[in-house]
């Protein structure tokens, strides 16, 4: 199959990063652009050279990993392009994490070196990186955005360019993360080759080329902002990347204005809130001629008000960081971009839509969606036992997602066989608070659930059987404990449910549709 995808021309020989020097009124345009001010795509080039040098000079080697935790900066951007050329792979942590995640991350990738912010809002990240020290063996090098208290200033890892390693486009290049449907995330290996090929395709789908001016407003270490075309698919294409440090609209409409973004990224509890601010703003937002929303299904009734609220196309988008994306088409009918959540990117991209016993499912049938492609993995790293449940004999991806398929082809995502909440776009793993819950308090049994939410979709409901009736935990204790332990805030429970017991199945079984019922009654 990787010799059918290179002789059809899915793969080439493209490294990532490797792209930025092209004509010279290119290389003179804006690269990147931030509230503090904007960087050529020359100066962005030379940055990454310089940068890349400094990591080698500090001892890093090809193959090593490097947990990457940074906001919407140029010094993401920079790095990300560095840690490319050298063949070092980036494990993008998401801004979120906090110590346990992080602990994760190095331990299963056997991180070398952690790359973090000084301090973002209440999180002081040396202090994080302190305790994943203590716990971890491989991690060797903490460099920091900022001042680096006791570690190394990411600003002076710098050197004069030198001859660099070359990657081989079919290896490894990136580690994404999985929504975490079972556990902590598991580790998402994307080759230059297969990720080269997603940033050309979405680029030409969207529109996307030198005079396109991309939005990052949700955290660039997502698959969607970071490549769906994103940063760096807008990037290849010598367009511009606005990088926002947060998603409100009172934070990028003065970004879209400033610097005429045509296209950005939301999840679906964002738009209602953007929606709202047009209204009222005075803000110039008339540049802005795509909207993609994603992570998570978007309802009807605000898909229709986008056109009109924000004067721009609505591209609805569902995938996966393990590969799989399906856009609907800019000039798709209003029915389908509203209704549905597209249809696969490529044309190698094979999808299968089965029913429980393993048969196809006809159109409009509900199936399980299981896929394969030029740019969907085939194993997670170092998950062997994972891999086995998750990916058939002939390679395809079990999704986990219940989806229909229309005649034409495009996918209504209905629901999901993995036990995950899906909190705005979020995936918060049931199995990993439960197991929170249980650690932080005497607690006889401990179910967690999805419940609707208006705003966010999904939000996280723990239900749990306390030891001592006399003396529940409150959901504010809940929130402390997960704080003190160093847990992400979206994987906080929103609501708790104090019972006295759990609802089992015939055979002893925890019944969460039991349990669902009865909180909806």
């Amino acid at each position: 199959m990787a010799r059918t995808y290179r002789e059809q021309g899915y793969w080439n020989t493209d490294v990532l990063g490797t792209w930025l020097a092209r004509t010279p009124e290119e290389r003179a345009g804006t690269a990147l652009v931030t509230a503090a001010g904007s960087v050529t795509h020359e100066e962005l080039d030379r940055r990454a050279d310089r940068m890349a040098a400094g990591l080698l000079r500090a001892g890093l080697t090809p193959g090593d990993r490097v947990v990457v935790q940074l906001p919407n900066d140029v010094d993401l951007v920079v790095l990300s392009l560095a840690l490319f050329r050298t063949g070092i792979l980036p494990v993008y942590a998401l801004p979120a994490h906090r110590t346990t995640e992080i602990t994760h991350l190095v331990t299963t990738s056997g991180a070398v070196a952690y790359v973090c912010p000084e301090r973002v809002l209440d999180c002081d990240f040396r202090l994080v990186a302190r305790e994943v020290l203590d716990r971890t063996d491989s991690l060797r090098h903490v460099f920091v955005a900022g001042d680096p208290g006791p570690y190394t200033a990411l600003s002076s890892v710098d050197g004069d360019p030198v001859a660099l390693p070359s990657p081989d486009p079919e290896d490894v290049a990136l580690f994404l993360l999985s929504g975490g449907t079972s556990g902590p995330p598991k580790l998402i290996p994307r080759t230059h080759a297969d990720y080269a090929y997603q940033l050309r395709e979405t680029a030409r789908l969207c529109g996307v080329g030198p005079d396109s001016v991309y939005l990052a407003a949700l955290p660039v270490e997502h698959n969607f902002a970071l490549g769906c075309p994103g940063v760096l698919g807008t990037l290849r294409a010598g367009g511009t990347a606005v990088l926002a440090p947060a998603p409100t609209a009172d934070v990028c409409f003065p970004l879209i204005e400033r610097a005429g973004v045509t296209i950005t990224s939301l999840v679906p509890p964002l738009v209602p809130l953007w929606l709202d601010a047009a209204e009222w703003t005075d803000h110039d937002l008339s540049s802005l001629r795509v909207l993609q929303v994603g992570g998570a299904r978007l309802d009807l009734e605000t898909a229709r008000q986008v056109p009109k609220a924000l004067g721009c196309t609505l591209q609805q988008v569902y995938g996966m960081a393990e590969g799989l994306l399906n856009y609907t088409r800019l000039d798709d009918p209003e029915d389908v971009i509203v209704h549905t959540q597209g249809r696969p990117l490529s044309p190698a991209d094979e999808v299968r839509v089965l029913r429980e016993d393993g048969s196809e499912a006809g159109p409009g049938e509900t199936g399980e969606l299981f896929t394969r492609g030029p740019y969907t993995l085939r194993g997670y790293y170092r998950a062997g036992e994972r891999n086995r449940t998750r990916f058939t004999q002939e390679g395809f991806y079990r999704t986990g997602d219940l989806v229909r398929r229309t005649v034409e082809g495009n996918f209504e995502v209905v629901g999901r066989i993995n036990d995950v909440v899906n909190r705005g776009g979020e995936k918060v793993p049931t199995l990993e608070v439960e197991e929170h819950l249980l650690a932080a308090f005497p607690l006889v049994g401990a179910a967690v659930i999805a419940l609707p939410d208006p705003l966010m979709g999904e939000r996280t409901c723990a239900c749990v059987v306390p030891k001592d009736s006399a003396h529940p935990p409150t959901l504010r204790d809940v929130q402390a404990a997960f704080r003190g332990r160093g847990v992400a805030a979206y994987k906080v429970p929103d609501q708790l449910v104090v019972l006295e017991s759990l609802p089992m199945t015939g055979v002893g079984k925890l019944d969460k549709r039991a349990l669902r019922a009865s909180l909806d009654a």
